[in-house]
């Protein structure tokens, strides 16, 4: 015995999938975020330093314009007495080649590419940058002129504090948005999976639906999309069940009315005389008239199989008073009863429907009138619009239909009661009943007989559909005669 293999899932699951797109997203936002900070942050740092720096060169300016210095090197050390730098600062005057006072004392003031680098800018003032042992300075001169002298103010600032103050920031952002993107990814897997469960369900269920036992139904949980997804499941297994359940009654009974004609066509011909041709014949005779009748449950079975496809209907606009007269024209030759119009007078002048399938199906119902009712019996045929719906009847005065009986005799192969010298299959009714269907409406016996009390009334509902205007042309070619060929 031999099992049958479960098909090997290629790729990722729909999970993991879901699991990595959304780590990969958070990834990318909270390293966006910590790049622009940084940029931000960077930034202002830079502001900061230059606001500092412009704030000791403005009050050497102010300073310088009291006129209470005479000398360069005396305006300088009263500039370093009066301000004391930041922790990350050094005030550096400058007078001719060299320094003469600085506050705090640092080594860097004695540094040849220290002094290498001021060198012109004490001249012509400006900013520079200078990497040292204790990392990138920013060196900003202010120059000063009186007489023959020259001098400058630098302003020295060391970036390296309040950059690594930033960087360590970013370092912190670092570590509380990795552990961010961890807890979001946990989470997102922890949710897919949860979300998901019902899929797998679903999934689990539905390989242990076979094509020989429909009767399953999936599990219904929750009222979300999943939920709906599962009850349209279960509507199509329902459909399909339904489907598979006619289609197979369809065979067992086509199967059981054809092996009659064909038990009869084998017995007369293994009995046949071949030597009679009186024999030869009465036999085929008998045996055409048998052909005949499978031909005639061939074509029904045919017609029944077609009323599901889309092009079993040619609808189009039709004069419903005139088909009822055309009917009852044809009708009136299935046999010698009282024929009978009974037409509603507010027809409409114009449905769509398929007029060649609605007069098919109420000779078919002229037609069992026929075999329930007696010579000069009557029968009438009519139709009436009620609210959206078109109302075809087909009326006798026979024996009536059992209550029982009002649903099954629309079935395949349904039969009631069956009047002596019928050899019906029984596929008349379901005939008319899938016609009425393709329609989108129904084939019913009424209940109350059309208020007579007697007899059946065989009535055919479908839509009243009121074929829609055409669109107006220009005036200059309303009404103007086709061209002639």
């Amino acid at each position: 015995m031999t099992t049958e293999r479960r098909p090997v899932r290629a790729g990722l699951s729909v999970r993991t999938r879901i699991t990595a797109a959304v780590a990969l997203l958070v990834t990318i936002a909270l390293a966006g975020a910590g790049l622009i900070v940084y940029w931000v942050e960077s930034r202002a740092v830079t502001d900061s330093v230059q606001r500092e720096v412009e704030q000791e060169l403005d009050e050497f300016v102010r300073l310088q314009g009291s006129g209470d210095f005479t000398t360069i090197r005396d305006l300088l050390d009263g500039f370093l007495k009066r301000n004391v730098p930041d922790d990350d600062e050094l005030l550096v005057g400058w007078v001719g080649d060299g320094t003469t006072v600085q506050f705090p004392r640092d080594a860097l003031v004695d540094d040849p590419r220290f002094l290498a680098a001021v060198a012109p800018l004490v001249v012509d003032g400006g900013t520079t940058y200078l990497d040292t042992d204790r990392g990138e300075v920013r060196i900003t001169a202010q120059p000063v002129v009186q007489g023959s002298q020259r001098g400058a103010l630098l302003v020295v600032t060391y970036l390296a504090e309040d950059r690594g103050e930033l960087l360590q920031t970013m370092r912190t952002y670092t570590l509380v948005a990795l552990l961010s993107a961890v807890l979001v990814t946990a989470t997102a897997a922890w949710v897919s999976g949860r979300l998901l469960r019902p899929l797998r369900t679903l999934h689990v269920a539905a390989e242990t639906i076979g094509a020989t036992d429909l009767s399953r139904r999936l599990p219904e949980r929750g009222n979300d999309d999943i939920t709906a997804l599962t009850r349209t499941v279960n509507g199509m297994l329902d459909r399909l069940e339904h489907a598979f359940a006619g289609q197979r009654q369809f065979l067992d009974d086509a199967g059981h009315e054809l092996r009659t004609p064909l038990t009869v066509l084998r017995g007369h011909l293994e009995l046949l005389d071949a030597g009679s041709p009186q024999e030869v014949a009465e036999t085929r005779d008998l045996l055409l008239d048998e052909v005949d009748r499978m031909a005639r449950l061939v074509n029904d079975l045919i017609m029944l199989a077609k009323s599901d496809r889309p092009d079993f209907l040619s609808p189009g606009p039709t004069d419903p008073s005139a088909l009822l007269a055309a009917v009852l024209t044809k009708a009136s030759a299935l046999g010698e009863r009282d024929w009978a119009l009974e037409a509603s007078p507010g027809l409409p002048a114009e449905l769509v429907l398929d007029g060649q399938r609605i007069t098919q199906a109420l000779l078919a119902l002229a037609d069992n009138a026929v075999k329930h009712t007696a010579a000069g019996g009557r029968i009438a045929i009519g139709a009436a619009v009620v609210g959206p719906t078109l109302r075809c009847w087909v009326h006798d005065d026979g024996a009536g239909v059992d209550p029982e009986d009002r649903e099954r005799i629309f079935g395949r192969f349904g039969r009631a009661a069956v009047p002596e010298g019928d050899e019906g299959f029984g596929l008349g009714l379901s005939i008319v009943g899938a016609i009425a269907q393709a329609h989108g409406g129904r084939a019913y016996v009424d209940p109350h007989g059309g208020g007579s009390g007697h007899g059946a009334r065989f009535v055919v509902d479908v839509p009243a559909v009121v074929p829609a205007p055409l669109p107006d042309r220009p005036d200059e070619t309303r009404g103007a005669p086709w061209p002639t060929s």
